[in-house]
């Protein structure tokens, strides 16, 4: 019986040394660092034109469908929005993530607009294929899987007849996966 006794006394020892190692290193360890908003997400929201074509076409409001792809080792996005009026631009990006805090980050990506639909009409991106720059911010909503998506889509020599620049923005909630 005193052996078994002794044998608890040295396994609790044993675990309390461990504990207080193991504490040693949790406060040696690096502080924290403000990381992009985890997560890929898919969401839905409003979009607006806040641009007029050379010919008269007024701008557009719609819906956006946007999708977000996070790369886990790297600051960069994969993005891409469908922005859903009279005419359809879809807006493929690459961003750079610049984390604000835990569930904010800023970003800029470039891509291309590319118009869908009849040449008679535009999009809120203008009507034909375009560079473009694409400023936003993404919050994710602590302890659940929304986030909220706002952009402004800058696309440059955005109609045919002109070499105008048309500008759109975009905002809604997403959910992550």
């Amino acid at each position: 019986m005193q052996n078994l006794g002794r044998t608890a006394l040295s396994l609790g020892t044993a675990a309390l040394a461990g504990l207080a190692i193991g504490a040693g290193i949790c406060m040696t360890s690096q502080p924290a660092s403000a990381q992009a908003a985890y997560g890929s997400y898919i969401g839905i929201g409003a979009s607006g034109g806040l641009s007029s074509g050379p010919n008269g076409e007024s701008s557009s409001a719609g819906a956006v469908i946007a999708v977000r792809y996070r790369l886990l080792e790297a600051p960069i996005s994969l993005r891409a929005q469908a922005l859903i009026s009279d005419r359809t631009a879809f807006v493929p990006t690459v961003s750079y993530d610049i984390p604000i805090n835990w569930d904010t980050d800023a970003y800029i990506g470039a891509g291309v607009a590319l118009q869908s639909g009849d040449a008679e009409s535009s999009s809120p991106l203008g009507d034909q294929t375009s560079f473009v720059i694409q400023p936003g911010i993404d919050y994710s909503f602590p302890d659940t899987n929304l986030v909220l998506f706002g952009n402004a889509i800058i696309a440059f020599d955005a109609y045919r007849d002109s070499n105008q620049s048309a500008t759109s923005i975009q905002g809604g909630l997403g959910v992550r996966f």
